[in-house]
């Protein structure tokens, strides 16, 4: 299916969702048909705060770029943003909202795993389409007709980062996970994947988000035998961590373990907030975090280099992966919303979201299917490491 642009209006709220339709009078569009109404449900506070800003973001530059195009197949879409504060019931508030009072026939969203799946019964006795943003296994893996995800579950960046831990020469390590979603997904997908990769895991240590301490988990994990630590988070806690292990002296000397990790630390906020503390530390992530990695002059390295290029100009600072998964779910609904032909309702939209093939996005190229609701491959990963508070491609 053809990307057509499309009018979006939008606006976000933190606290609450607040509809915005532009200059059309009377919930009308310029062309006079009532605008499609999508949901976004993002973590603008809370432990994501940092992930849910990126995406709304993401969403708000979508806006710009694709408001003067007349919308798609002549009807607009209005975007209505809500904040779960990374917290499952009120993700569960906000998803009875957005669809008892304002009627969207589709949600964008949650920023988190726990949220996203705590939404789905919210989502299923409305019958519409979620696509989600977190990156869990358990998304797509307990397979929901009416879910769709836009980043690489677990499932497949675990493995990947696992590879590279045991190709630097590791055999013992150390994992530290949050107790959230992500976390408890991650974990459980190490535990699954690490004694097939040659790795013995001797320490398992957890923390819990809004923690501002991890000096005892870490201070275990030094004291373990573990050659390495696999992080699994994607919290602002992780900056924490990083801060403490370099106060133990975890991170230079004889005493020195490498710290890895997955897509939860590609985002800008870890590396200013870290600093030196996060020098060396590696992840693993899609390749479009530098557009450079598909090719230049491939369609992948065209569509991500001019959002990024966007992006960086409004915002000042390059796009994380977070950002991307927005840009992939309005993507995603745009092409969907193209194909689909008189009256707009989620279960045409849904309809049209698994029949995806080849759309190119942030995060590689989607192709759904009936048994499979995230499209994505190892092929879509590369390797990083941070340097100054910046990412950059591990050679």
């Amino acid at each position: 299916m053809m990307f057509r642009r499309f009018v979006l209006f939008a606006t976000a709220a933190l606290l609450a969702a607040v509809s915005l339709t532009g200059c059309a009078s009377q919930g009308e569009t310029s062309g006079g048909a009532e605008p499609v109404k999508i949901g976004a449900i993002l973590s603008l506070t809370g432990s994501y705060a940092a992930l849910g800003e990126s995406e709304k973001n993401a969403l708000e530059l979508e806006v710009s770029r694709i408001n003067a195009a007349g919308g798609v197949g002549g009807r607009e879409l209005e975007l209505i943003i809500a904040d779960d504060a990374t917290d499952e019931a009120k993700a569960v508030a906000a998803a009875t909202k957005l669809i008892d009072q304002d009627g969207v026939v589709a949600l964008i969203g949650a920023t988190g795993t726990g949220q996203t799946m705590a939404v789905r019964e919210t989502v299923n006795r409305a019958g519409i389409p979620q696509i989600s943003m977190a990156g869990g296994t358990v998304v797509t893996k307990e397979f929901d007709p009416l879910v769709f995800q836009t980043p690489w579950s677990n499932t497949i960046v675990v493995p990947f980062v696992l590879d590279k831990v045991k190709a630097d020469g590791h055999t013992k390590i150390a994992v530290l996970s949050d107790s959230g979603g992500y976390g408890k997904d991650g974990l459980a997908i190490l535990k699954e994947t690490a004694g097939g990769a040659g790795l013995e895991i001797v320490a398992e240590e957890t923390f819990n988000p809004g923690d501002a301490d991890m000096t005892a988990q870490l201070t275990k994990i030094k004291n373990s035998g573990a050659q390495a630590v696999v992080m699994w988070t994607a919290g602002k806690e992780a900056v924490t961590v990083m801060k403490n292990a370099e106060s133990l002296g975890m991170l230079v000397g004889e005493a020195a373990m490498p710290f890895y990790g997955g897509s939860g630390q590609a985002r800008v906020e870890f590396g200013k907030g870290a600093g030196t503390a996060a020098d060396g530390f590696v992840f693993g992530t899609g390749k479009s975090l530098v557009p450079e990695n598909w090719g230049q002059g491939t369609p992948a390295y065209e569509t991500v280099s001019d959002f990024a290029a966007r992006y960086s100009q409004a915002y000042a600072e390059q796009p994380d992966i977070f950002a991307g998964h927005a840009f992939d779910a309005v993507t995603l609904l745009a092409d969907a919303l193209a194909s689909v032909e008189g009256e707009v309702d989620g279960a045409a939209l849904r309809d049209a979201l698994e029949q995806t093939s080849g759309v190119v996005g942030f995060g590689g190229t989607f192709t759904f299917s009936p048994t499979d609701h995230n499209g994505l491959t190892t092929e879509d990963l590369s390797l990083y490491e941070f340097e100054g508070g910046a990412w950059k491609p591990l050679k």
